[in-house]
């Protein structure tokens, strides 16, 4: 284990680990500088801030520009992003071989951070090395626009597996903090992939590949709810109807069988046991009825909530996974 982590050490302190902030934005100008202000207060210090634009058409250069002014080149580095989606803007800015560090932090543009949140999160992961891949994940508080606090993501009891990963993912990038052996995963990507969310391919990567998953059920930040959501927090009784409606629709289908296509493309990373899963979960999704209802019991796929594993056996019956 490095140093310990203290808020004694200075910016760029080479006894402490370096963490690269990865940020995409986009059109992110009304809350932005309230997520910005809340790096600049984390308690550990030792930190570069990396964001991608994805051609921006409000204020948000503008104050991306005036904060790099201020902190200096070494502590933010602009680029433009490839402007096709946030996921794909994601991808690019994680594959950028000019960003180097230990860890890696993923940041929404409309949050505001934990001041502890780096420091918690590096102090979970650096125990274990580098050996194999490590994310740490966590709950969110949930706020509306001006940061009122109106509630708390699900809290999920289960461990951490591919098991889990293959139907569920389990926590929001903006919470993640990956160590390098798993920002190596996702340097393997094949150019432009077709992903669905890259934070629940994220989960599906380390999890499969024989990494280690830290679930915090403490909050690390303000998870902001707005018209301007991308993707929201799926909390309230709305949001699941409307998620169990996508299930009915296929849209699960869809979002499967990218995540499959990837980790098919990806398979001899995974663990003998994951692949197997693998088969099971793709071959049981195509296999009629009983053999599907079988396959996906015997294998044991699992969701986080009761109220999950219900929709998923439902998915399971209708043929819609």
């Amino acid at each position: 284990m490095r140093t310990q982590l203290t808020q004694q050490h200075g910016a760029h302190d080479t006894s402490l680990p370096r963490v690269a902030i990865l940020m995409c934005t986009y059109n992110g100008a009304a809350y932005l500088s309230e997520q910005l202000d809340s790096f600049s207060a984390q308690t550990f210090p030792n930190w570069v801030l990396y964001v991608s634009d994805d051609a921006s058409t409000d204020d948000t250069n503008r104050i991306l520009a005036e904060y790099q002014a201020r902190w200096g080149k070494d502590r933010m580095v602009i680029f433009n992003g490839p402007c096709n989606g946030f996921a794909e803007n994601f991808i690019s800015l994680v594959q950028r071989t000019e960003i180097e560090a230990d860890y890696f932090a993923f940041s929404d543009q409309d949050d505001v951070w934990f001041r502890d949140k780096l420091e918690r999160s590096v102090a979970r992961l650096d125990p274990l090395g580098e050996s194999a891949p490590a994310l740490y994940c966590s709950r969110t508080r949930l706020v509306d626009a001006k940061l009122n606090v109106i509630g708390i993501s699900p809290l999920f009891r289960k461990p951490p597996s591919f098991r889990n990963a293959l139907v569920q993912s389990l926590a929001g990038a903006n919470t993640m903090l990956i160590n390098q052996s798993a920002r190596d995963l996702l340097m393997r990507l094949p150019h432009k992939p077709s992903l669905i969310v890259h934070d629940w391919l994220t989960y599906l990567l380390v999890t499969g590949c024989g990494g280690y998953v830290f679930y915090d059920s403490d909050p690390t930040l303000y998870y902001r709810q707005h018209g301007g959501n991308l993707i929201g927090a799926n909390a309230s009784t709305r949001d699941r109807l409307l998620r169990l409606r996508k299930m009915l629709t296929g849209r699960f289908i869809v979002w499967n069988d990218a995540n499959v296509s990837i980790l098919r493309g990806m398979e001899q990373s995974l663990t003998d046991e994951c692949r197997m899963l693998l088969d099971h979960f793709d071959n049981g999704r195509r296999s009629g009825f009983f053999q599907r209802v079988s396959t996906f019991k015997k294998a044991g796929f699992y969701r986080q909530t009761l109220r999950g594993n219900m929709s998923l056996v439902l998915a399971v019956c209708l043929r819609k996974v």
